[in-house]
Formats: structure tokens, sequence, C-alpha cells
């Protein structure tokens, strides 16, 4: 039908003018006129068949141009090309640009940065950073810390020659869809110390003198619905003995369309507590976990099974209420509902007992602001609370209280975020109630006072380049009665260096000096450790509010 359309189109004004020019007119040469009433002369018949021999050129020229036009018309249906750049991907050592989606309207993907800390395009859905003006689109997941890696987008056409092999596995059709990434994190380590278990408290830190295979993730995100979005991580990890565990680290529900800057999520999560909890390995400044969050939060960090609800204050800067109730049962709920190694929890038979109410869940509240200090210079501050029970008693209680710091400098003639200055601290308190334990089977009750922080400058000095320091500090009460060696004070300073090739890999040396505090049963001894930690990324991965 296009192909009438168009051959039509193109005889019928030539038709026109060939007729309009066969008409004599007054103004017409004498030459040119032809008597109705005398009989046509040879030079007659022989212009009249060059006119129709131009017609016909003129026709089969339109002809070959539609069937030009609707070639390229069917191989761009076919192929999805529409002739320009489509999905903008990441440069490397590219943080704060948004990473692909699938084509049409796509859902905004999850934040997985702290978007409040970096100047960037992008801030997490319901949780706008400082500075953002109430139209901004919320971004996609960057791959890397946008705090440490920062350029601007590079635009890479993904079809034909050329396309990224960085993208992400995109399963469905633009109002639902799915990405695929994965994660390894892999270090060779040497220390002093011959179990070094003994003196890592993380359990995807470095746990054996060689190497170490403790996080590969694997990460599925993507839009349910118009009103909900999903996430999933799964964590694969090798032990010392080169077996495989598996732990479903996190998968959980969020809603998109809440009026009132309202969020809620429920399932499987990390608990918005502090800065370092709610995040995953590949996003740490550092090789393995601060003391004080390994020892107070546990080795998996504060996480379970729960629900959570956020508020974005109407403000004019960043100001954020989350409050959220999960389990607190099992090892990711070190200090509440933990029935410890072998049934056993500062030196407690712990009860091991199960949920009675919500007395026994455990309540985590935080509030955190953030401001710019000037267009260079931005400051985060937040306070936390995490309120439950505790296994070594029938009414034993946990109370743990933080205070977290966050300042960060970017140079205003910075090249793909560099170069910048991060300075992170935080601070716990936690107060634990150790009881008789199971059957009152332990003579006395206990409550412990104990406390510790860390502190951490990152200097990003040139572009992929970073060097950073931290100190680590907790103070344990010594108890009259037990030799638990987590009850034992101790320090630690770590320094190392880090360089990202790309957005999609990193290497890391980082060194460790630990000191381990005297007490009544337990002796000081200073420990020496070296890691040298490299990963990688396969796709867009979902980094995490940062």
């Amino acid at each position: 039908m296009k192909k009438i359309f168009w051959i039509l189109f193109g005889v019928f004004p030539l038709s026109f003018v060939c007729s309009q020019e066969s008409i004599p007119t007054a103004s017409s040469s004498p030459t040119q006129l032809v008597s109705s009433t005398s009989p046509a002369t040879a030079g007659d018949v022989e212009a009249l068949r060059q006119q129709v021999q131009s017609l016909t050129e003129t026709v089969k020229a339109l002809q070959q141009q539609v069937k030009d036009q609707q070639a390229a018309l069917q191989k761009a249906n076919l192929t999805g090309e529409s002739g320009l750049p489509e999905n903008p991907e990441p440069s490397p050592i590219a943080g704060t640009e948004q990473s692909p989606t699938p084509s049409g309207s796509a859902p905004p993907r999850f934040p997985t940065e702290d978007t409040s800390v970096v100047s960037s395009t992008t801030a997490p859905a319901g949780s706008p950073a400082p500075a953002v003006g109430p139209n901004q689109l919320p971004g996609s997941f960057p791959t890397t810390d946008t705090s440490v890696v920062t350029s601007a987008p590079e635009t890479i056409s993904t079809t034909g020659v050329g396309a990224s092999l960085t993208q992400p596995i995109t399963i469905g059709g633009s109002k639902a869809y799915m990405n695929i990434s994965l994660d390894s994190m892999f270090a060779l380590a040497y220390s002093s110390a011959a179990n070094l278990n003994d003196i890592e408290v993380g359990d995807h830190d470095p746990q054996q003198r060689g190497f170490n295979a403790r996080n590969t993730e694997l990460a599925f995100d993507g839009a349910v619905d118009p009103y909900f979005e999903g996430f999933a991580n799964i964590v694969f990890l090798l032990d010392n003995n080169n077996e495989t565990e598996v732990e479903l680290e996190e998968a959980f529900l969020q809603t998109t369309s809440l009026p009132y800057n309202l969020q809620l999520k429920g399932g499987q999560f990390l608990a918005a507590f502090g800065r370092l909890n709610p995040t995953h390995p590949h996003t740490w400044d550092f090789a393995d976990t601060p003391l004080v969050n390994g020892l107070f939060l546990g080795p998996d960090g504060l996480r379970g099974v729960g629900a959570q609800a956020s508020w974005t204050l109407p403000v004019p800067w960043y100001s954020q209420l989350i409050f959220a109730s999960q389990n607190g049962q099992g090892e990711a709920g070190f200090s509440f509902r933990n029935p410890g190694d072998n049934g056993m929890f500062f030196d407690r038979i712990t009860t091991n007992r199960a949920a009675r109410g919500l007395q026994d869940f455990v309540w985590i509240p935080r509030f955190e602001n953030s401001f710019n200090l000037s267009d260079t210079q931005t400051v985060l501050a937040g306070v936390s609370g995490a309120f439950g029970s505790n296994e070594t008693g029938a009414n034993s209680r946990t109370q743990i209280y933080g205070a977290d710091l966050l300042y960060k400098w970017k140079s205003s003639h910075a090249e793909g975020g560099f170069p910048f200055v991060k300075w992170q601290t935080e601070f716990m308190f936690r107060r634990f109630q150790a009881g008789h334990g199971a059957d009152d089977s332990f003579p006395v009750a206990e409550t412990f006072h104990d406390w510790g922080m860390y502190s951490q400058v990152l200097w990003g000095f040139k572009k992929g380049w970073v060097a950073g320091i931290r100190g680590d500090y907790v103070h344990m009460q010594n108890s009259t009665f037990t030799d638990d060696l987590d009850r034992q004070s101790r320090w630690r300073l770590s320094a190392n260096l880090t360089w990202y090739p790309t957005e999609f890999s990193k290497i890391r040396l980082q060194y460790n000096q630990d000191f381990l505090e005297e007490n009544f049963f337990l002796s000081a001894r200073e420990v020496e450790s070296v890691f040298l930690q490299w990963e990688f990324i396969l796709g867009s991965h979902g980094a995490h509010k940062f």
C-alpha cells in the first residue's frame, strides 16, 4: 500500500506538470504550438516521445527510492536500531552516571551508593540527596563506590559492533524487568597469627593464611510492577576447608510510589544502623570489617527478616527517619537472640527460645541529615539504635546506640571525581544484660557496658588511586567470671592503597597492626597481617545505599 501511495504521489504531480506544458498559452513561443487542425509533424512526435521517456525514468527512480526506504524501515524494526546511540554506558571509573536500563521508560533501579555525599545527577527513589531539586529523576545504580570513582557518562551503542560487554543481563520489557550481575572478591593473606579467623571479626574478611574466597555475590534487581521493585543478593563463600557456603544475604520488596515521601520495605535485609552495616563488602573502603561492627553487630552485620518504613522529611536539606523491626535471631542478630557457638554466648548456656511477643523482636530506629557546607563540601550525620532481648537469660535485654559522621570534599576542578578527601567515623555503645543462662545455670547475672569506634580517612590523590588509613578501638568491660576472647579489649591500625583500573575491577593492598589488651584471663599480644585483595564485576552490579 505504501509503495502504491509513493508511486501515485510521484507520478501525479509530474503528469500534471507535463499536461500543463502541453497546453498552448498566449505567452508560449510560436514554435511550441501544435495546431489542433494541422497534422503532427515528425518533430512533434519526437518531442512527445522524449517527454514520455523522461517521465518513465522519473517514475522508475521514485520506485527505487520507495524500495530503499522500505528496506531501511524493515531493518530498523528487526534490529531495534534507530540510527541514534542508545542506553548510555558508564565510562571507566564512573560511578555517578546512570546505568543502562531496558528500552522504554523503565522504573528506576536501586540506589547503590549514598548520593547525598557526592555531586551526582542521581538520587535514591524516595530518598533525595541534598541540594537535589524536586524534579530530579531517580538514578540507576552505579557499580562501585561513587565517593571514590566519578566521571561523566560515555555514550556507547549497545547494538552491533562496539556493544558494551559490561551491561547487565536484562530480562523483560520496559515495565517489568530484571537485571542480573555477579561480583567476586578474593584475597591473598599473611598474618603473624596462625589462626587468622581469631583476629578478623567479619565473616567476609580473610580468614586464613593463603588464598581466600569469602564473597561472591549474585545480585538481582528489577521492577515487579508499577508499585514495587525487588532486590535479592545471594552470597557464595569458601570456608577454610574449601567447602562452599551459601547465604541469602538480602531479598526484599519495596514500594515505589507512596505519597508524602514514604517508603515501605519488607523481606530479608541489612538494618539501617550506622554507615557501614547497610552496605555490602564490595563497597567497603577496606578489606575487612571494623572491630566495633564485627563485635557489636556481628560478623555478618545486623540483618534479618522484617519490615521497614522510611520518611523523607519535607525540609530544604536531606533529612530522613527510618524505623525497622526484625526477628533479631541467629548469628545475624549477634547481640540479640543469638544462641552462640555450641549453645554458649559469653560463657552462658543460651535459652534458644522462640519469640514470645513484640519484646523479643529487635527494633531499629535511625535519623540522618545531610547538607552542603559549600559547593565542594558535604556533611552527613546520623544516629541509630537497636533494642531487643538476648538469649543469656529469661528476661535479658540488649541496647546498642550509634552515632556516625561523614565529611566529603571534592575539588571544584575534579577530573573523574579526583582529587577528593573523605572522612568517616562511627561510635557505638552497647548495654548487654548477661543473665543466668538457661535454667539459671550460671551463678550470677552481669551487665556489660561496652563501647567502640572507628575512624577512617580516604584520599583520592589521582584518578583511580586511593590511599586510606583507619583506626579502630573497642573497650570491653571486664568480667569477673568469664574468659571469653570476645570480651578482650583491642585496637587496630590499618593502611591501604587501592587501584581502580575501571569501575568493574579493583586491586587493594592493606596492612593491619592489631593490639589485644591484657585482662585477668587473657594475655596481651600483637598481630601483623597483610592482604592483597582483588575484585571483578560482571554486569552493572547493584551497589547499595552508601
